[in-house]
C-alpha cells in the first residue's frame, strides 16, 4: 500500500488529475448503480410476487364460481379454461390432502415440496424456491372444489426477472465501462488544456535558469481564475528578480569601473612611498593626502552604489514635513560648505508630504550639494516651497556653471560627466542624480531640471498630495 502511494505522489498532476476524476466517477456511478439494481429488483420482484398470488385468487375464485357439483373429472376434461388464466409458464397441481396429484395444468415444471403445517396451507403463503433447477415462486394453499378439498400448488417461474436482471446489470456494465472510458478522456483533454499554463509556466522557468531573463517565454493566459493569479504573480516576481539580478550586475559593473582608477592611484602612490618617499617628506606628504581623498571617494562612491541597489520596501504611512528636513540639511551643509549662501521661502500652508525623512533629506541633499558643487563662484542657493490643494512643489536654484541643452537628459545617469572639467570640480562620484532620480520614481514624485550654460541650474519637484502610489 505504501509503495503504491508513493508512486501516486510522483505521478504528474495531470495523471493524478485523470486517476482522480476517472475513479470519483467510477464509484459514483457505481453506487448509483448498486441502488438502482437493488430498488429494480426489489420492484420486480414484488411485481413478479402480486402476479403469482393473483394467478392464485383467479384459480380459486374459478373453481368457486364452478358451484359446489363440480367434480375433479369435470375440470380435467375441461382445462382450456384454466389454461386460459395462467400463462405459458405458470403450472398449477391439484393434490389431495395426503400429498397425491390429481390434476396437473401446463406441466412446465416438476413439483415441489407440499409444507405440513395446515395453517401456512390456509394462508396461501408464497415461497421463493428452486425447482429443477429453476428461480421460482411457489405457492401451496387449500381449495374446495364441490365436494373436493384438497392442496392447489401453483409454480411461477421467474426466468423473465432473472433474464431482465441480468440484461439490467449487464447494461450498467457496459454504460458504467463507457462511462468511465469517457470520464477519464474528457478528465485528460481538460487536464491537458487546463494544465497548459503551468507547464508553460515551468518551461519559463527553466527557461530563466539556463539562459537567462533574456530568454523569457511569454505565458498566454489571462483568465480571472487561481491560475492567472499564479502567473500574475510570476510575472510580478520575475520582474522583480530581473530588476534585482540588473541591479546586481549593475553595481558590480559600476564598482569594478569606477573603482578602478581610485585603486590604481593609491597603489601608484603607496609605489612611490615605497621607492623613495620615506625620505622624502613633500613626496610622502602629497601621497598620503591623496590616498586618503581617493579612499574618502571609494567610501562615499560604495554608499552611494549601495543606496542605488538596495530595494527597501516603502512605507505607506511615512510622512515628511518640508520645511523641517531642508533647514536639518541646510544646517549640515553650512558646516561642510561654509561659503555657500542659502535662503528659503514657502507659500501657502504648510502640509506633510507621502515620503520617508531620511528619503527625503537625501534628496534635497543631492540637489543642494549639486549646486554647490558644480559653481565657478560663490554658491548662492534659493528653495522655494509651494504648498497647494493637490501637490506640493519644491523649486531649489543655483547660480552654478549650468548644464548644456543636449545633456540635460543624461545627468541622471550613472557616472554620466557632461564634460572632464565638470567631472574634475569638487571629485563627485557622479551617482548623487542617479540616487535623486530613484527616490524620485520609487515615491511616486515627479523631477524636473532646467539650466542654461552659465546660468545656473533649476530642480523642480512636484510632490502628490494624494497617496496614489500606496
Amino acid at each position: 500500500m505504501k509503495k503504491f502511494k508513493d508512486k501516486l505522489i510522483n505521478q504528474s498532476l495531470k495523471t493524478k488529475w485523470m486517476l482522480t476524476v476517472g475513479i470519483t466517477i467510477f464509484i459514483s456511478f457505481a453506487v448509483i448503480s448498486i441502488i438502482l439494481y437493488v430498488a429494480l429488483q426489489t420492484w420486480l420482484l414484488n411485481n413478479e410476487e402480486k402476479n403469482a398470488l393473483r394467478t392464485v385468487d383467479d384459480v380459486t375464485t374459478f373453481f368457486s364460481s364452478q358451484g359446489g357439483s363440480v367434480t375433479i373429472q369435470e375440470i380435467q376434461n375441461n382445462t382450456s379454461l384454466m389454461k386460459a388464466i395462467l400463462n405459458q409458464e405458470q403450472t398449477v397441481r391439484i393434490f389431495n390432502l395426503d400429498g397425491i396429484e390429481i390434476l396437473r395444468i401446463n406441466d412446465a415444471t416438476t413439483a415441489a415440496k407440499i409444507p405440513n403445517n395446515y395453517e401456512k396451507l390456509l394462508a396461501a403463503e408464497i415461497t421463493e424456491q428452486t425447482v429443477n433447477g429453476k428461480h421460482t415462486f411457489v405457492v401451496n394453499k387449500i381449495v374446495q372444489i364441490g365436494p373436493f378439498q384438497g392442496i392447489m400448488q401453483l409454480i411461477h417461474p421467474l426466468t423473465t426477472f432473472d433474464a431482465m436482471m441480468k440484461y439490467i446489470i449487464t447494461t450498467m456494465c457496459i454504460v458504467g465501462l463507457g462511462a468511465l472510458i469517457f470520464s477519464v478522456s474528457i478528465s485528460y483533454y481538460l487536464a491537458n488544456i487546463l494544465m497548459r499554463p503551468l507547464v508553460q509556466l515551468r518551461d519559463a522557468m527553466q527557461t530563466v535558469r539556463d539562459k537567462g531573463f533574456e530568454e523569457q517565454s511569454m505565458l498566454n493566459y489571462s483568465a480571472n481564475d487561481e491560475i492567472g493569479d499564479l502567473l500574475t504573480i510570476y510575472r510580478s516576481m520575475m520582474n522583480e528578480l530581473e530588476i534585482s539580478f540588473t541591479q546586481q550586475q549593475q553595481f558590480v559593473s559600476d564598482a569594478s569601473h569606477e573603482l578602478r582608477t581610485p585603486i590604481q592611484v593609491l597603489e601608484g602612490h603607496l609605489s612611490l612611498i615605497k621607492r623613495w618617499g620615506k625620505d622624502d617628506p613633500e613626496v610622502l606628504e602629497e601621497s598620503l593626502d591623496t590616498s586618503l581623498a581617493e579612499i574618502s571617494r571609494m567610501k562615499k562612491m560604495i554608499e552611494e552604489l549601495l543606496n542605488l541597489a538596495r530595494r527597501e520596501k516603502i512605507d505607506p504611512h511615512s510622512r515628511a514635513n518640508i520645511n523641517t528636513i531642508l533647514t536639518s540639511v541646510v544646517e549640515e551643509l553650512k558646516v561642510v560648505h561654509p561659503t555657500a549662501l542659502f535662503t528659503e521661502s514657502s507659500v501657502g500652508q504648510q502640509k506633510d508630504v507621502f515620503m520617508s525623512e531620511q528619503a527625503l533629506a537625501q534628496v534635497l541633499r543631492n540637489l543642494l550639494e549639486n549646486g554647490i558643487r558644480y559653481n565657478a563662484q560663490v554658491p548662492r542657493l534659493h528653495t522655494t516651497i509651494h504648498y497647494e490643494i493637490e501637490n506640493v512643489f519644491v523649486q531649489i536654484e543655483d547660480n552654478g556653471i549650468g548644464i548644456a541643452e543636449e545633456h540635460l537628459p543624461h545627468i541622471f545617469d550613472r557616472f554620466y560627466r557632461v564634460d572632464e572639467a565638470r567631472g574634475q570640480i569638487a571629485g563627485g562620484t557622479g551617482l548623487g542624480l542617479s540616487i535623486t532620480k530613484m527616490l524620485a520614481e520609487k515615491y511616486n514624485i515627479e523631477l524636473s531640471v532646467t539650466s542654461k550654460t552659465g546660468n545656473g541650474t533649476t530642480f523642480l519637484l512636484r510632490f502628490p498630495q494624494k497617496n496614489a502610489q500606496f
